[in-house]
């Protein structure tokens, strides 16, 4: 069975998406076979796997609205040992077009269900907000990886993520758990970057991951090509941590 990870934090800019892209292209080379879920609105996932997102005609958006099942949701091998699930501008209209349906927490869970078993890793790319596409991804999840970056107001929303957290945990997801922080845009170079790190972790009590993911040129290129960071640069410093990050996931989930 398959393990299921957000990756969620409502502040913007913080490495959700490249984190997303690059994690599951790292646990795809490893061997693992992994489905990338892409829940934002802005689609810079898909974008990221090289897909014309508003080309899709069934994306997270169709298939939240049931007008397509999840195996006509699902491409296939976008790249090696990866499928994905895109999302274009039509799923910002979701929150309103799921207003008075029963239990719309489930959706995503209940469509993950029918394919769980043949992926190692599910990837959930969520939008910057705590809305309804979000909960969903909490409630479908086995955990949440939280980056971090490495920068002024680093802790700025994240005890109110950490509540949200538990507010799904105890209404809707009682096995959910935080798959741990990790820091992105880190420069060894600035003073800041270690005070960020040192100060979030005087400040949490979750798991932070050893790795941290660098500021780095090609990792910020290499979307504008479509591909992971593990293709367009697999020898990059920024490469190399998404490795180290994978093998971290990897040894968490017991793989």
């Amino acid at each position: 069975m398959g393990k299921i990870i957000s990756v969620a934090n409502q502040k913007g800019g913080v490495g959700k998406t490249t984190t997303t892209i690059n994690l599951s292209a790292a646990l795809a080379e490893k061997g693992k076979k992994v489905l990338v879920v892409d829940i934002d609105p802005q689609g810079n996932t898909t974008s990221g796997f090289g897909i014309d997102k508003n080309q899709e005609e069934n994306t997270i958006y169709q298939l939240m609205l049931d007008d397509c099942s999840i195996n006509e949701a699902i491409k296939h091998d976008v790249y090696e040992n990866i499928d994905l699930i895109p999302s274009n501008i039509n799923t910002a209209a979701a929150e309103i077009d799921l207003i008075g349906i029963d239990h719309k927490e489930f959706i995503l869970r209940d469509a993950l269900d029918y394919i769980r078993d043949d992926y190692d890793f599910i990837m959930l790319d969520c939008p910057p907000s705590l809305n309804v596409l979000t909960v969903n991804a909490m409630t479908a999840s086995d955990t949440v990886l939280v980056p971090i970056q490495c920068e002024y107001y680093a802790l700025e929303g994240l005890s109110q993520l950490i509540h949200t957290i538990n507010l799904v945990r105890e209404r809707l997801n009682e096995k959910l758990d935080i798959e741990g922080i990790v820091f992105t845009m880190y420069d060894s170079r600035t003073n800041l970057s270690q005070q960020v790190v040192d100060n979030v972790r005087a400040n949490v009590t979750q798991k932070i991951y050893d790795t941290m993911i660098p500021r780095n040129v090609r990792l910020a290129e290499a979307p504008s090509y479509g591909e992971p960071i593990t293709m367009y640069d697999p020898k990059s410093a920024g490469a190399d941590a998404y490795r180290d990050l994978a093998d971290e996931v990897i040894r968490s989930a017991g793989q």
